[in-house]
């Protein structure tokens, strides 16, 4: 049985927390976890060391952390606050000597080099641009290393995206719809992060009430919610949920076994 440990790098929606010029009673808050930076997170098991979405804030997460390397990134989607830190993956390049291997979909993959037009059109650079590895993926599961991964279809509004599932925790941010078939490959999860932005409906995410019904649906061992907006106070919104389900905030932790 390998260990598994994950860390909730970001767990704020795409402006972060607190949201800049806002002087909301959320944004003025002194308790650390209403302090979200852009969602991510980082798992290390095996021989692997992976980071799901490069997000906006991403070289600040490294630090904060003290990750080192990578062994691969995924990419939930190519929505500018989980890629836009891309090319700060440079260091790890110049440092460790080597290339970082991508994994997304085709969609996500095209806005990546689209946006990233520098790092992929092998044209010479004066100074260093990052070194990288692009592997699509689609619904299909497949290795990092040692790790097995399997790819949860969701919708992010009319958006296709995934989630993704390693060992008994998974992963489903910015969603506001589960396909049916994609519930059985949540079965008997441990622990599952999951998109819950606001108490109001919205077109592209899950708000609390709706991420609660589908936590109890899909019943992990706990669920922790994840890209919260500035309207949402987190010791308020924690006391008033249910057993078992909790707000994500940057910096938690979390030790799993893995098969």
């Amino acid at each position: 049985m390998k260990r598994m440990e994950i860390i909730i790098l970001g767990s704020g929606t795409s402006m972060g927390v607190p949201m800049a010029g806002c002087d909301c009673r959320v944004c003025q808050s002194s308790d650390p976890k209403d302090k979200r930076l852009r969602t991510s997170v980082f798992i290390r098991t095996g021989n692997a060391r992976i980071l799901i979405d490069t997000s906006a804030d991403y070289r600040q997460q490294m630090l904060r952390e003290n990750i080192r390397d990578l062994d691969a990134v995924l990419y939930t989607h190519h929505h500018v606050d989980h890629i836009l830190g891309m090319d700060d993956l440079r260091s790890f390049n110049l440092l460790n000597r080597h290339s970082i291997p991508l994994y997304g979909m085709a969609e996500t993959m095209e806005n990546i080099r689209r946006v990233f037009t520098y790092a992929f059109n092998n044209e010479k650079q004066a100074s260093s641009i990052p070194m990288l590895e692009i592997n699509l993926i689609n619904d299909q599961p497949f290795q990092v290393a040692d790790v097995p991964v399997i790819p949860i279809p969701l919708f992010h509004g009319k958006m296709p995206v995934l989630g993704f599932r390693i060992g008994n925790f998974a992963y489903c941010t910015d969603v506001s719809f589960i396909p049916e078939t994609s519930y059985d490959l949540l079965k008997n999860v441990d622990v599952l992060i999951l998109d819950a932005l606001r108490y109001r409906p919205h077109p592209t995410h899950f708000s609390i009430d709706e991420a609660v019904a589908e936590a109890q649906k899909i019943a992990a061992g706990k669920t922790y919610f994840t890209h919260i907006s500035h309207q949402v106070l987190h010791a308020e919104a924690e006391a008033a949920l249910p057993e078992n389900i909790h707000l994500a905030y940057d910096g938690l932790r979390f030790n799993l076994s893995r098969d």
